[in-house]
């Protein structure tokens, strides 16, 4: 249905309920170093209702980042570090028996929390990948014979190392897929990187809590509401279709030698409310096409998979991402 308020409606929503995620950016910002990249996606993925890949090497403040993102908005926040010895029951709970009372209790695992980090994810055995996946998606946790729902907000925001590879096990596809975002975390400039030794001697200030979860909500509501038109929303199908047919585009035909599979539908929602909750941070009660191209990498990096004869010309996923939207006309 379309959306009946119109964009100066929109726009006077945001300036309502948008503060509270100003105050939060400023904060997270506060806290780290450069970075703002990093702080914009989470942002976006907090009012998007979606779940963050983080890959990068160690030492670049992700931790520092989410923890920082769950003290300024006061949410319960847990940190639980993915092994291969991991179990399930370590993630969601499990049901103890008490012999004095003749039945079972559930102690509920950290995944009952508003904000979980699953540092180094792809640590995890299957199983557990397969305990993480249904609480992603479905928001829910199965113990025994009844169903728990998780907390609201509810966001997974988990960590990669892309370089090392030792003991650690394939992200599977379908999972991979659950993650609104992929945001890939780079190293700080040399200007950075003074001002990261400055301040290492230096007491950090708290974080200081300036939203709550009601204010989180509202905002992820005004995010729904700003407005898409038709042009838009057939640029952001176009663009998907093409990861998967490159075929149909003019000029393009060597693009179908690398790609095997392209982005799922989930790619195509993704894209349209990571460009509203991006014009939401901007104050707009409007998409641009501006909104979808700097939404398309983190949105479409971990859902694409090239074929070996890319491998073999040395092409990254984002060099063919950059490749497809060169080459579908913006509106």
């Amino acid at each position: 249905m379309q959306n009946p308020l119109s964009v100066s409606e929109v726009e006077a929503r945001i300036a309502e309920v948008g503060p509270p995620i100003a105050a939060i950016r400023q904060e997270v910002g506060r806290m780290l170093v450069g970075q703002r990249g990093m702080v914009d996606g989470l942002l976006i993925s907090l009012l998007a209702n979606g779940h963050v890949l983080l890959e990068g090497v160690p030492g670049l403040a992700k931790t520092t980042a989410v923890s920082a993102l769950s003290q300024a908005v006061h949410l319960d926040f847990r940190r639980l570090q993915f092994t291969p010895d991991l179990l399930p029951a370590d993630l969601i709970g499990t049901q103890v028996y008490n012999p004095r009372e003749a039945a079972f209790t559930t102690h509920k695992g950290p995944i009952f929390a508003n904000i979980v980090l699953a540092d180094e994810i792809n640590r995890a055995p299957a199983k557990v990948q397969s305990a993480l996946l249904e609480a992603m998606q479905e928001r829910q946790v199965t113990l025994a014979d009844r169903t728990w729902p998780l907390p609201k907000p509810f966001l997974v925001l988990a960590t990669m190392n892309p370089i090392e590879q030792e003991g650690t096990y394939a992200l599977p596809e379908a999972q991979a897929d659950r993650f609104l975002l992929k945001i890939v975390v780079g190293y700080p400039t040399r200007d950075e990187e003074r001002e990261i030794l400055n301040r290492a001697s230096q007491t950090p200030e708290p974080v200081q809590r300036v939203a709550d979860a009601t204010a989180i909500e509202a905002a992820q509501q005004a995010v729904r509401l700003v407005r898409m038109e038709q042009v838009v929303a057939d640029y952001i199908v176009e663009l998907v279709q093409a990861t998967r047919d490159p075929r149909q585009l003019a000029g393009a035909s060597e693009l179908a030698r690398f790609i095997q599979f392209g982005a799922s539908p989930r790619a195509t929602l993704a894209l349209a409310i990571t460009a509203r909750a991006r014009a939401f941070l901007a104050g707009r009660g409007y998409v641009t096409p501006d909104d979808v191209k700097a939404m398309g990498p983190d949105v479409l990096r971990h859902r694409m998979l090239l074929t070996y004869e890319a491998e073999a010309e040395g092409l990254t996923v984002d060099q063919v991402i950059q490749r497809v939207f060169e080459r579908v006309r913006t509106p």
